[in-house]
């Protein structure tokens, strides 16, 4: 679209005209403002003569205690459904959820980051009212960029107005004078058509390109690119050179160009289990909802196009679950191998007897690693820490790694459950599945469905680049830093800092009593030929930290937890089009995620929890139940 399109299509869908008068501009404006609507659901058709609750309850099980399978329990069991909500870890919340660390003398909750709660999350947002979280927010200062060679860029709340957001963000921004953008209005014009965004014409343009290169190829305007675009993008936890064009571009309509709520959002003054999920956690136990946490679903039961229920593991089937060459099986070296349903697996020898362990993190089942240092094993997820026998050492895990039997066929090892608890079977009428990626695979995997297209389209499911999260105890503040929280580019590993220490309790107390502070470090997504050991890592973002800080040069870290974890969803070039939809080809099972294929323009938490609800109001709909309104963003972009 070049300029004299562009101008000429924003004059004639407004009617205006040359010399129009003022109450003609106001109209202009209130015609190009967005502004919250309501999904529409296809089939959904008038619910005025519908139910609000069942009368007689039916049996429904979620599996998942994150965001999506949290809001689809909640709406479920408003319904009157009987709800058992199954989660692996030890607790609810997912990439919200939390422990305590001990360290210098207290005890201090950690999280998996730092995360805003911008004021188009809708749904996320009802899920907070309806779960009374109450006064735990605080307005972010602002939305720093702090750049490697370039001078700190500060993004403050915009105004709500169309044109008034966009000039806004210039008028913030010494890299992007007004007067120079127009000298270079031909590479501004690709920026522009991104408030075009539509989601299928988007998608079906855009979809089989990265967004670096959708960039580069439209000749986007370098000082945009780099101080707005880039950063901006890398917080989908996907590098722009391996995220979907389409999925950038429907990211920015929900974050910004598409959003009544410019670029505000809130920050909590206390750790995320305190202040979000465990009033979550309550709300759902007062409307009856069954939770299992520490449970992990081994498989679905399923029964031609129904799901019957699900199956927990258990450790009494004794199924053999790996074979090994014993050659690859050295004494006193610990050996990785992965299941062929991606179950991790530890092996050595000791006195020449075989010794086996399931290698899953008892916590959020992360992969353990041999640790040096204690001599036994090591989660890098959430810093927890097995002996050699698997026992807890510290960190959040509470229970030990599961040991596995080890018999000798010939040349080979087979590799088989222990004797223990058999697998239960918890029977259901509907079924929502709301894991993470490599959650849902595993059990699709392992349930017999007969669907071969579902069964591809999940298994064909990715995760992004690791990320490293590290939080540090300093025993200086950090001075020159005037915000709580920075977006930083053009380092090779820090990607946004946070400094807990401004804002959340206890770490603001305790920076008070010590004259120390609190920062976490984090890495979004770190590309294959960036990854190196962790201590490599660390060495690196520490010396990234000192020149962002110089003052931290002369700081001592008196604690620290350094995680690195994988398990945010993929949105590569093509990916889209392959997801499976909220309802599948079973009767009663829906599917729940950020990873669901859906048209609305949603994203990170709020997509979990939309899709979650959208779950739920399907089954609703089975069972001539009112759905739930869905709030969203506008569906189309202001120039669509």
């Amino acid at each position: 679209m070049n300029r004299r399109d562009f101008l000429g299509k924003f004059f004639k869908r407004s009617g205006a005209v040359a010399g129009a008068a003022a109450v003609g501009t106001a109209g202009l404006l209130s015609y190009y403002q967005p502004r919250r609507e309501l999904y529409r659901e296809g089939g959904a058709g008038s619910s005025e003569e519908l139910k609000d609750r069942l009368e007689i309850p039916k049996k429904a099980v979620v599996v998942g205690g994150g965001l999506a399978g949290i809001s689809a329990a909640m709406e479920l069991a408003k319904r009157n459904f009987d709800v058992t909500l199954v989660e692996a870890s030890a607790g609810l919340g997912g990439k919200l959820t939390g422990w305590d660390v001990e360290a210098l003398g207290e005890t201090f909750p950690v999280e998996h980051g730092f995360h805003g709660y911008f004021n188009q999350y809708y749904n996320l947002n009802e899920v907070f009212a309806e779960s009374k979280v109450g006064d735990v927010f605080m307005p972010a200062p602002g939305y720093p960029v702090l750049f490697r060679d370039h001078p700190l860029e500060v993004f403050g709340k915009t105004p709500k107005l169309f044109p008034f957001n966009l000039f806004s963000v210039l008028q913030q921004s010494d890299s992007l004078d007004f007067f120079p953008i127009m000298w270079n209005f031909g590479q501004m014009v690709p920026v522009l058509d991104m408030f075009r965004y539509e989601y299928e014409r988007t998608f079906e343009q855009y979809d089989e390109i990265d967004f670096m290169t959708f960039c580069r190829a439209q000749g986007v305007y370098e000082p945009f690119f780099r101080t707005v675009l880039h950063p901006f993008s890398d917080a989908t936890m996907n590098r722009m050179e391996v995220l979907s064009a389409a999925e950038a571009i429907r990211y920015f309509h929900f974050y910004f160009m598409g959003s009544p709520e410019a670029l505000g959002y809130r920050i909590t003054t206390r750790n995320c289990m305190d202040a979000l999920v465990r009033p979550m956690e309550r709300r759902l136990r007062e409307l009856g909802v069954t939770i299992l946490s520490g449970k992990k679903v081994r498989r679905l039961v399923v029964d031609g196009l129904q799901v019957s229920g699900i199956e927990l593991e258990g450790g009494g089937a004794g199924a053999v679950v790996a074979e090994v060459e014993s050659s690859a099986v050295t004494e006193g070296a610990w050996s990785s191998f992965e299941t062929g349903n991606g179950m991790p697996v530890l092996l050595t020898r000791r006195n020449g007897d075989y010794v086996a362990f399931d290698a899953a993190c008892t916590h959020m089942g992360c992969p353990v690693t041999p640790d040096e240092k204690s001599g036994g094993f090591f989660c890098p997820c959430h810093a927890g820490v097995f002996d050699d026998e698997g026992n807890v050492l510290s960190g959040p895990p509470e229970a030990p790694l599961r040991k596995l039997s080890v018999t000798i066929s010939g040349r080979k090892l087979l590799v088989s459950m222990e004797g223990g608890e058999r697998s239960e079977v918890i029977e259901c009428d509907y079924c929502v599945l709301a894991s993470d990626v490599i959650g849902t695979r595993n059990i699709v995997e392992r349930s017999e469905m007969r669907q071969p297209e579902f069964e591809a389209q999940i298994a064909g499911l990715g995760i992004a680049d690791p990320y490293v999260v590290w939080r540090l105890w300093l025993d200086k503040p950090v001075t020159s830093a005037d915000y709580p929280f920075y977006t930083v580019a053009g380092f090779t590993y820090t990607d946004s800092v946070s400094l807990f220490s401004r804002f959340q309790e206890p770490f603001v107390s305790w920076e008070k009593k010590y004259g120390g502070s609190v920062v976490e470090l984090h890495a979004y997504a770190i590309a294959p030929e960036d990854m190196q050991p962790d201590g490599v890592i660390r060495e690196t973002m520490l010396k990234e930290m000192h020149h962002m800080f110089p003052e931290t040069r002369n700081a001592g870290i008196l604690y620290d937890v350094y995680m690195r974890q994988r398990n945010f969803t993929r949105w590569a070039p093509g990916d889209h089009a392959k997801r499976p939809v909220s309802e599948t080809p079973l009767e009663n099972l829906c599917i729940a995620g950020d990873w669901v294929k859906v048209d609305a323009p949603v994203f990170l938490m709020e997509a979990a929890v939309f899709t979650g609800r959208l779950a739920a109001n399907a089954i609703c709909r089975k069972e001539a139940l009112k759905p739930t309104p869905l709030p969203i963003v506008p569906m189309n972009g202001l120039f669509a």
